[in-house]
């Protein structure tokens, strides 16, 4: 009995020494293999940093990490050469007696190195004496493209702060910055032959009055390079064209169709003044300014972006309708093309090959061109299918600028960029991905809360398994925050942190707060009333304003909601459409379940979007019932092609079939007034009846004036009431 209780003893503590190892071994991303040893090595003051010739520049990185002597003493960590590696894989090896990184190459290096690193205590350079477990680590990356898209353009970030976040790429094994420095709402590197676009395209004038921009010297930019260089991260410029270009037109206005002179835009959206592909000195122009990044940039990419290029200015050009009929172009698709391709033969000259955002397929794609897919993953398998490279970021997974109502760390983590149905061939030629932090709402204080800890999970989803557990990678996630704390990180949270969930019971309102952190501490009040701590679910069977906020928030940003709803007496009734929503936009899929949508986003799931056609849907009351009021709201946000409708038709019916119509409210639409707002459609009129139809008739195609002009507009309908 006594060896059975010593044989059990000796079991347990086993399992137990085997879960504080893998504890202690806490590094994001995930290692391809693990093999854990027992015993630790202690780094001291005798501790050296010895190296192979070829590894001087990571051996100055490390040092700068530890502040040990290069080519010490026998207590050493070595940086070894091993040929027989891959570019970016490497093994680490902590034994009693050293640690070695082997690697064939620099990036390997500082893999290892930054492995190494996270190995570490936190607060490894406040010790004097520092120790790590041994382990044995066998890594390399499964995707060769792991990068992140800083918009620089829309708010402006400073030369020492994009070193910041090379260094927090670099940490966590991503090797691309993406660097977006040409827009609509600002030019922001320097361009010798083209003084203007940095002394008038580098700045706008806010709505406030305020002056706002900067830009990037090539001494900036040359710094910048050097220090990712060192850290292995390649920074990928993007210079914006067709679109995207009013900055530059601004700047130089014989760069447009129309050789009127415009502002740089103080707002947000998709603008229809765009370089003029029928002129052929704006060919000139781009192939100027490309020379002078190319000699700055020594990445063999260079990203032209391509998207949301308005075609109204090109179909009303002389130019180029002239350009179009010369070169036995379709249409003006085929004209961007044309733009593309020619652009790319340029670059090819210079020794570069281009990206491009999905748009450029459009009209065929450039012969060599990488795209990089945003509207879905679409883009990435037709490029895949025809032998070209994809960089996959989808605004359903990568786009970090989005909500977490939309994109939480636990949707970013469940990414894959190898679409299903693809062949094991074409998925060779799926390169990667990239999260994308656009800045129009984000201003640079604001980035690391959008950021992290978002980018553990796209860092871990590029470089890991593809077979991965979300609650083992959540507990890694819990012990890195206090490495984040040690690196400065304002992280923000990993999942909404208040949500408001609303379910309709028996014609009440079931409310529940759901918090994203357990830690949280939250208080809730009704109509602006006394606040109140939350502790279980409760009941409402009235109309009424919930506001929640988080208190004792040690965060710089601490969170807070609110949510209007809506007792009616279509509360919860079925509705039948006879048009569909678009897929992106459901508003949780009911158009009757008393929540209104935010009066300032159309993002904040709500909302329903119709795109480019009416809205048509039908609501059963289940019994014949008399009202006297029917409300419905719609959104209008001009600069994302969202227009209220032109008319609202209600009608109704006792059978489901056969309508009668009750009243037609017109709206005079107004495609081009600036800001976020709401439109309520109202009809007062005691009647009685089981079924109500409500039919919106769509702006149609945006007008001559709009930003996007002919482009088809956006209907989103909130709420249908009912009194």
């Amino acid at each position: 009995m006594t060896r059975i209780y010593l044989l059990l003893i000796l079991i347990l503590t086993s399992c137990f020494q085997k879960i504080e190892k893998k504890e202690i071994a806490n590094i994001i991303p995930n290692p391809q293999n693990i093999i854990y040893k027992t015993g630790s090595f202690n780094l001291n003051s005798d501790t050296g940093i010895n190296y192979d010739s070829l590894f001087l520049s990571e051996a100055k990185y490390l040092q700068n990490q530890l502040p040990f002597k290069l080519n010490g003493n026998k207590n050493s960590i070595i940086l070894k050469k091993n040929i027989n590696l891959l570019e970016e894989e490497y093994f680490l090896y902590i034994s009693k007696k050293n640690i070695i990184i082997e690697a064939a190459t620099g990036k390997g290096q500082m893999h290892g190195i930054q492995s190494l690193i996270q190995l570490l205590p936190n607060k490894y350079k406040e010790l004097k004496d520092i120790v790590t477990p041994c382990v044995e680590i066998h890594d390399f990356p499964r995707f060769k493209w792991r990068g992140m898209l800083l918009d620089c353009c829309r708010h402006f970030m400073d030369k020492e702060f994009i070193k910041r976040y090379i260094d927090l790429l670099a940490y966590h094994k991503m090797n691309i910055l993406h660097l977006h420095l040409t827009e609509d709402q600002g030019w922001r590197v320097e361009i010798e032959k083209y003084p203007k676009l940095t002394e008038i395209g580098a700045w706008r004038n806010n709505k406030n009055g305020e002056k706002y921009g900067g830009f990037y010297t090539k001494k900036d930019l040359i710094e910048i390079i050097k220090y990712a260089q060192i850290r292995h991260v390649e920074i990928i410029p993007e210079i914006e064209l067709p679109g995207h270009s009013v900055a530059a037109i601004a700047s130089y206005p014989q760069l447009s169709c129309t050789g009127k002179s415009i502002e740089v835009e103080n707002d947000w959206g998709v603008f229809k003044d765009i370089y003029c592909a029928g002129n052929d000195s704006v060919y000139t122009f781009l192939e100027n300014v490309l020379t002078e990044v190319i000699e700055i940039f020594p990445s063999k990419y260079i990203h032209i972006g391509g998207d949301e290029a308005p075609k109204f200015r090109w179909k009303e050009c002389v130019k180029c309708q002239q350009k179009i009929q010369s070169q036995n172009l379709k249409d003006e698709h085929e004209l961007q093309s044309y733009f593309i391709k020619r652009i790319e033969k340029f670059i090819e000259s210079k020794g570069k090959k281009i990206i491009g955002w999905d748009e450029i397929i459009e009209g065929g794609i450039a012969p060599s061109a990488t795209i990089q897919s945003w509207r879905g993953m679409e883009g990435g398998v037709i490029a895949a299918q025809n032998n070209h490279e994809a960089i996959m970021s989808p605004t359903s997974h990568c786009y970090f600028d989005y909500d977490l109502e939309a994109i939480d760390l636990k949707k970013v983590y469940s990414f894959e960029p190898i679409p299903k149905g693809l062949t094991n061939e074409q998925s060779k030629y799926i390169i990667g991905g990239e999260c994308n932090m656009w800045s129009e709402h984000a201003p640079q204080e604001t980035i690391d809360s959008k950021v992290f800890p978002r980018i553990l999970a796209i860092s871990e989803v590029l470089w890991s398994k593809k077979e991965k557990n979300f609650n083992e990678f959540k507990k890694r996630v819990d012990k890195h925050y206090k490495k984040l704390d040690v690196l400065g990180v304002k992280y923000g949270y990993e999942k909404t942190p208040i949500k408001i969930n609303s379910t309709v019971l028996n014609h009440q309102f079931q409310i529940e707060i759901e918090k994203g952190d357990n830690d949280m501490d939250i208080e809730y009040s009704l109509n602006n009333g006394l606040w109140e701590k939350y502790t279980n679910a409760f009941l409402i069977d009235t109309s009424v304003i919930i506001n929640v906020k988080e208190v004792n928030s040690k965060r710089k940003f601490p969170a807070k909601k609110s949510l209007t709803l809506n007792h009616h007496l279509a509360l919860g009734k079925k509705t039948k459409y006879l048009t569909n929503f678009d897929k992106n936009y459901p508003g949780q899929g009911s158009l009757t379940n008393g929540v209104s949508g935010n009066n300032t986003n159309f993002r904040d799931g709500q909302w329903q979007g119709f795109f480019g056609k009416d809205v048509e849907v039908i609501i059963d009351l289940e019994e014949e019932t008399t009202f006297s009021k029917v409300q419905t709201s719609f959104f209008q946000y001009h600069l994302s092609w969202i227009i209220i409708p032109q008319k609202v038709e209600i009608l109704t019916s006792k059978n489901g079939e056969e309508f009668k119509k009750i009243q037609t409210i017109n709206h005079k639409s107004d495609p081009m007034k600036e800001g976020k707002f709401i439109k309520d459609f109202i009809f007062t009129q005691k009647q009685k009846t089981r079924f109500i139809k409500i039919i919106a008739k769509t702006y149609g195609n945006l007008p001559m004036e709009h930003p996007a002009a002919g482009s088809k507009s956006w209907t989103f309908i909130d709420q249908i009431i009912i009194e």
